[in-house]
């Protein structure tokens, strides 16, 4: 037997071969992903994919069937779908995004303090937490909604204080979990300061599931847009928001049932598409499926 050959061991895969191949295993997965690239893409081209003014008003071409010139017809003020539709995926990222970024930041800043510190203040926070909870976030967001009114900043932070008290609860646990681990209370006795084992050992090591609650939230965020537009507190016409469009074809619905349900239809597959990104994230980043998959 030649040397080197006794107990040699197969090469193991790295973590990022173990994350690719568990997250783009999965068929739904790499769907989800080209969606949200094609939605990201379309967002920030808009003017140059766009082959009309979304605003452009045509009172000669009302209510159009799909064509050749306009691929999704036009609306009852005779401006292109397509392009309406092409300017709406701005909206709906540029809300998911900010309102779900500030969110993370806001509820995730509350629920690491208030976990690692405990007594008065975990008890402070938690219960405005708790309480904010006891409200579905859509029903909070319409009522935040309703009192600042419409407009694209106000549905943005109606949006974020919707979805602060998930993130704050979600933190909240996951610090709880870590904060009594051997490397926490190894840097506690080495003197570290409480701001540096926050940031230095907690929070790195809670940024999974987070990551994961960041991606799903991002389509709950744009189907809460859509349906705070529908009912006329979000985003107002004329702006091109997918919620409005939806809400401006309604009354089509028998004659031009395509002025609702293409919208709707969007929505429908961009917040599916990160709902199955999430559930891929979950899948890659759970520590407890290493070696499994």
């Amino acid at each position: 037997m030649k040397k080197g050959t006794q107990n040699k061991q197969p090469p193991r895969s790295t973590e990022f071969k173990r994350f690719c191949r568990v997250f783009f295993g999965r068929g739904l997965v790499v769907f989800g992903m080209v969606i949200i690239l094609a939605l990201i893409i379309t967002a920030i081209f808009a003017p140059w994919v766009a082959p009309y003014d979304p605003y452009a008003l045509d009172m000669s071409k009302t209510l159009l069937q799909p064509c050749k010139d306009h691929l999704l017809g036009t609306d009852a003020l005779g401006r292109d779908l397509f392009s309406r539709m092409i300017y709406g995926s701005r909206i709906a990222l540029l809300v998911g995004v900010f309102a779900v970024g500030a969110a993370a930041i806001i509820g995730m800043t509350i629920g690491l303090i208030a976990g690692y510190s405990g007594g008065w203040i975990s008890m402070i926070f938690m219960r405005i937490t708790d309480g904010l909870l006891a409200f579905p976030m859509v029903l909070l967001a319409l009522l935040i909604a309703g009192i600042l009114g419409g407009g694209l900043k106000n549905v943005i932070v109606a949006l974020t204080i919707g979805l602060t008290p998930s993130y704050a609860r979600l933190m909240y646990g996951q610090t709880l979990s870590v904060r009594e681990n051997d490397f926490v209370l190894a840097g506690r006795s080495m003197g570290a300061t409480n701001i540096r084992i926050m940031l230095r050992h907690i929070f790195p090591n809670c940024l999974p599931p987070l990551i994961v609650q960041i991606t799903m939230m991002i389509g709950m965020a744009i189907l809460a847009e859509a349906s705070l537009s529908f009912l006329g507190v979000g985003i107002k016409p004329p702006m091109a928001a997918w919620g409005t469009i939806v809400y401006e074809g309604y009354q089509y619905l028998r004659t031009h049932p395509f002025l609702s349900l293409i919208p709707g239809f969007a929505v429908m597959v961009v917040v599916f598409s990160f709902n199955m990104v999430g559930d891929g994230l979950r899948d890659a980043l759970d520590p407890r499926l290493r070696g499994v998959l």
